[in-house]
């Protein structure tokens, strides 16, 4: 009887992608470009440390050694943080799963690699903008010129959407509906789609940019584009909100204090909707959360909450007498 060969490095990344995240689990572009770059890094640094050409590497070539020694790399000469190791080694952990089910020859391999326990995190206080450091940072832009007009009509779309950064370079003409009942469509992680209302403010000024730009933009046409038309990168919408902090900040000098991302905004949204009473199902539909306990890490930033929730529960503090013994001997005796 034929001896079954194992499947290669090579045709196992392969099908991979296209067989498990591609038409298995629909990963969108986002996934599978976290997922390319993860595991690009890996081959290369398993190449650097075997002295083994890439396109020569075997699956036993990466244990658990290596893939330990690639998680130090990461921290210690990339510089990446807790998180950042941990969402590479979920990339390496899905990657083996799969090579343990179609190569029955390395399960062992791939159950000493899963084993490999993901690094324990600091939860960190939410960063999000108060009222005044919003006003200065819209205001930020110069709307006299087209890349002014272009990048306010992003940062309001960022706080009045709560979008995140793939959401809101991903939105296309078609998916706008400015009159009527003025709404996006948007297309969330995990192929999840959600709509969410415009204010009026902002339905406008993407109309002024849309006419701006010109008719006959057909309708799978982005949105928010470069200065050359294409479609803006998540680089770029990163580049638009620095420019925007970095112009507030002789105005707002808090604004560097702390690190202001287009995530920074998603979590502004999340607090105002918040504070205006708006119960937590509903603030998770907007946002998009596939779990409840995620929205609920609001309910812990807010302190003015808790103040008035302090007030309201009438806890103040008393004014008491001190105390005194009653004799000298006691007196001695607490002592």
């Amino acid at each position: 009887m034929a001896r079954t060969s194992s499947p290669s490095l090579g045709t196992l990344l392969q099908s991979f992608f296209t067989e498990r995240l591609t038409r298995q689990r629909q990963a969108s572009p986002a996934t599978l470009s976290a997922y390319k770059d993860a595991l690009r890094l890996l081959l290369v640094f398993t190449s650097r440390r075997l002295s083994k050409p890439v396109d020569r590497l075997e699956v036993q070539d990466i244990d658990v050694g290596v893939v330990l020694a690639f998680l130090d790399f990461l921290e210690r000469e990339r510089g990446n943080g807790a998180r950042t190791r941990n969402a590479r080694l979920a990339v390496v952990h899905s990657f083996f799963r799969y090579v343990a089910f179609r190569d029955p020859a390395s399960v062992a391999l791939a159950q000493r690699i899963l084993a490999i326990p993901a690094k324990r995190t600091v939860t960190r206080v939410i960063g999000f903008l108060h009222p005044h450091e919003l006003k200065v940072l819209l205001c930020a832009p110069d709307r006299r010129t087209a890349r002014g007009r272009r990048d306010h009509a992003l940062l309001l779309f960022l706080l009045r959407t709560g979008a995140r950064a793939s959401e809101v370079i991903g939105v296309n003409i078609a998916d706008l509906s400015l009159d009527g009942s003025r709404q996006v469509l948007i297309r969330g992680k995990g192929s999840k789609e959600r709509i969410v209302p415009l204010a009026t403010d902002v339905a406008t000024i993407l109309s002024d940019l849309l006419a701006e730009r010109g008719l006959g933009f057909p309708r799978d046409a982005p949105v928010f584009v470069d200065a050359r038309s294409r479609r803006l990168t998540r680089f770029g919408l990163t580049h638009v909100v620095r420019r925007a902090v970095r112009a507030a900040l002789p105005l707002q000098p808090s604004l560097a204090t702390r690190p202001i991302s287009p995530h920074t905004f998603r979590h502004t949204t999340a607090m105002q909707l918040l504070r205006a009473g708006i119960d937590l199902s509903v603030i998770r539909a907007w946002l998009g959360h596939e779990d409840i306990q995620t929205t609920h890490q609001y309910l812990e930033v807010d302190v003015e909450m808790k103040r008035e929730a302090l007030e309201a529960a009438g806890v103040t503090p008393e004014a008491r007498a001190r105390y005194t013994p009653p004799s000298r001997l006691l007196t001695l005796l607490e002592r």
